[in-house]
C-alpha cells in the first residue's frame, strides 16, 4: 500500500514539474540570451563565439587592406555580386540579373526589391551609386581597395567613365575601357553596399557603425576585445540567418585559442596550427576545417630603401632562404613552396619559371657583385599575429634570421601590434617585412598588379616596387577579353617580377581551422572570408 502510494505520489510530481516546463517557451543563458527549445527540451545554441588572433582596423571595409576586418564585415554588408560558396564563380547578390553590351563597356544590373539597410532606409539605385559616388572620388589612402577599377576618377587609369539610375532598381556601369575582371572585383567584400543615411550621419566615424543589408547588423565593439554582431529580423531572406548572434573574440595566441576552443570557451577558431592538427582530431568534440587554398606567403623587399633597391641584393636573399625546412617545420606538409606572385590554382600561372634554388655560395657571389661582400645589418619585421598563410610568423622569421645570418646578413627581428605593422609596412617604413595575400576574386589581376603594380604604391604595394614594362603589361591584360591573351601577359608579368625579385615567395598554404564538433554548414571561402549566415548547431 505504502509502495502503491509513494508511486503515485511520484507519478503526480513528475506531472506538475512537465506542466511547470511546458508553461516556459524559452530558456536564458547566464547572459540573459533567449534560447528556443530544441527536440526533448534541451535549448538550442544560437550564438556562435568565433576566435581569431587580431582585431579588425574598420568595420567600412572599404578603408582597409586588412583581412581581419572583412571576416566580420562580410556578414553584415552585401555586394551587388556574390561569390559561389566556395570558389570564386559569380553568381547574385544585391543585383538579381545583369546584362553586359557586345563591346564590354556596358553593365546594366537589375537590383533585388524590397531590401532594406539596417538604419530602415531603402536600398536602391541611388544608393549603388552614392558609394560609387564616394569611393572613386576619395585616394588610396582613404579607400586602398578601390584601386581595382583603375585608380581614382581624378586618375588617368580609372576605368568607370559614368554610372546611370535608370530607375529606382536598375543601375548603369558605363566604362572608358573594357576591364575582363569587372564583374569579379563587385563582388569583392569590401565592396559592401552602406547606407547613404548612415554614412552622411556618422562620416569618418562610420568606420565604427557599420550599417549594410546583410543577415546580420552591428551591436558593438570592444577594441581588441570583441565584436558583436546579431541576426537581421528585416532580412531580404527570411530563411536566413540561422543563428542569432555572433561573437568574434580576439584571442592573439594560437595555442590559447585552442585551448579555448577544447574548454568550450569558443565554438570556432581560424589560425590553427599545423603542429595542433592531430590533438584536434584527438578530441571527438572537435572537428577540423580546411579553407581552400589561394593564398601567398611572402618576404617583402621594400625597393625604395638601400641596400635592397639593388636587385642583386634582392636575388641573394632569395637563395639564401630555405623554404622547404621552413615548410617543413611549420606546415605539416599543408603547404606548397612559391616561386611566383600567385598561387598555382589561379589561371595564368606560370609553372616553367624555376625558382631560385636555395644555394648559400650563389648568394655570396650576388652579394659580392653587389658590393655587399662583408653584408650588412637589416630589420626584419615579423607579423605579430597568426595569418591563414603563416600561422606562425615570429619561429618562421627566426629560421629566416638564421639563413640570413650564413651570408653575412645580420637580420633584427621587430614587431608591433597589427593595425602599426600594416600602416607603416604600407608606407615603406620597413627593410625588410613578412606578410601575405589571400586572393579577393580568383583571377590574376589580382595578385600580380593588386599587389606589385606602380598602380599600387600606397595600396597593396608594400614593396613599393614600380616597373614600367610590367605596368604596361598588366593594364593590357585587364582590356582583353580572350582568357588565353590574358594568361599568355601574366605568364609574361611572373617573369619580370621573378627577375626583379621584390619579394621572397615563401608559401602558398593550406589554412586550418577548428571548431566543435556541434557546428554545421560552416564552408570555408578561398577568399579568407564568409557568410555565416547558413551556420548553425547540430
Amino acid at each position: 500500500m505504502k509502495k502503491r502510494t509513494l508511486n503515485m505520489l511520484l507519478i503526480a510530481l513528475l506531472a506538475i514539474s512537465m506542466f511547470l516546463v511546458g508553461c516556459s517557451s524559452e530558456t536564458s543563458n547566464e547572459a540573459g540570451e533567449k534560447k528556443k527549445p530544441q527536440e526533448g527540451g534541451a535549448p538550442a545554441k544560437d550564438t556562435l563565439v568565433y576566435g581569431r588572433g587580431g582585431d579588425s582596423v574598420s568595420l567600412d571595409p572599404i578603408t582597409t587592406t586588412e583581412g581581419e576586418t572583412f571576416k566580420v564585415t562580410i556578414n553584415i554588408f552585401e555586394t551587388l555580386l556574390n561569390y559561389g560558396e566556395q570558389d570564386t564563380t559569380i553568381h547574385p547578390g544585391l543585383a538579381e540579373k545583369w546584362e553586359v553590351s557586345d563591346d564590354g563597356l556596358t553593365y546594366t544590373f537589375h537590383l533585388r526589391q524590397g531590401v532594406k539597410f539596417h538604419d530602415g532606409t531603402d536600398f536602391n539605385a541611388d544608393a549603388v551609386i552614392y558609394n560609387f559616388n564616394r569611393w572613386m572620388n576619395g585616394d588610396a589612402e582613404k579607400f586602398p581597395y578601390y584601386t581595382m577599377f583603375g585608380g581614382f576618377k581624378k586618375d588617368e587609369g580609372h576605368v568607370i567613365k559614368d554610372i546611370k539610375a535608370l530607375d529606382d532598381h536598375t543601375v548603369q556601369f558605363i566604362l572608358k575601357r573594357p576591364q575582363a575582371p569587372f564583374l569579379k572585383n563587385l563582388a569583392m567584400s569590401m565592396f559592401g553596399i552602406a547606407s547613404p543615411a548612415a554614412l552622411e550621419k556618422y562620416g569618418d566615424d562610420f568606420r565604427s557603425h557599420p550599417v549594410g543589408t546583410g543577415p546580420f547588423k552591428f551591436v558593438e565593439w570592444k577594441p581588441n576585445d570583441r565584436i558583436v554582431i546579431e541576426k537581421n529580423p528585416d532580412y531580404w531572406d527570411k530563411n536566413l540567418p540561422k543563428l542569432n548572434k555572433i561573437i568574434f573574440r580576439v584571442i592573439p595566441e594560437n595555442t590559447a585559442r585552442l585551448n579555448a576552443l577544447a574548454n568550450g570557451e569558443i565554438d570556432v577558431m581560424d589560425g590553427l596550427n599545423n603542429s595542433d592538427e592531430a590533438t584536434v582530431l584527438a578530441n571527438d568534440k572537435l572537428q577540423i576545417i580546411e579553407r581552400p587554398s589561394m593564398n601567398i606567403g611572402y618576404i617583402g623587399l621594400t625597393t625604395t630603401r638601400k641596400p635592397l633597391d639593388n636587385k642583386l641584393v634582392r636575388q641573394a636573399i632569395n637563395h639564401a632562404i630555405d623554404k622547404k625546412t621552413i615548410i617543413d617545420a611549420f606546415y605539416g606538409g599543408k603547404a606548397l613552396p612559391a616561386k611566383n606572385p600567385m598561387p598555382p590554382s589561379i589561371e595564368g600561372y606560370n609553372d616553367a619559371i624555376e625558382d631560385y634554388p636555395f644555394d648559400l655560395e650563389k648568394a655570396k657571389a650576388l652579394l659580392k657583385e653587389a658590393g655587399y661582400e662583408k653584408g650588412f645589418e637589416i630589420d626584419l619585421w615579423a607579423m605579430p599575429v597568426a595569418r591563414p598563410y603563416m600561422p606562425e610568423a615570429q619561429k618562421v622569421a627566426e629560421v629566416i634570421q638564421e639563413s640570413l645570418s650564413k651570408i653575412n646578413i645580420k637580420a633584427n627581428i621587430k614587431s608591433v601590434d597589427w593595425a602599426t605593422y600594416l600602416e607603416k609596412a604600407n608606407k615603406g617604413e620597413f627593410d625588410m617585412f613578412m606578410l601575405g595575400w589571400t586572393g579577393d576574386n580568383g583571377d590574376p589581376d589580382n595578385f600580380i598588379y593588386t599587389l606589385l603594380d606602380k598602380d599600387s604604391i600606397g595600396s597593396n604595394n608594400y614593396a613599393q616596387y614600380s616597373n614600367d614594362e610590367l605596368h604596361k603589361i598588366l593594364i593590357e591584360a585587364q582590356t582583353v577579353a580572350d582568357q588565353e591573351k590574358r594568361n599568355e601577359l601574366y605568364k609574361k608579368a611572373q617573369e619580370i617580377v621573378h627577375e626583379d625579385a621584390p619579394w621572397v615567395p615563401l608559401v602558398h598554404s593550406t589554412p586550418l581551422l577548428a571548431a566543435s564538433k556541434d557546428v554545421a554548414n560552416y564552408l570555408p571561402h578561398p577568399t579568407g572570408s564568409e557568410c555565416l549566415s547558413k551556420v548553425e548547431f547540430k
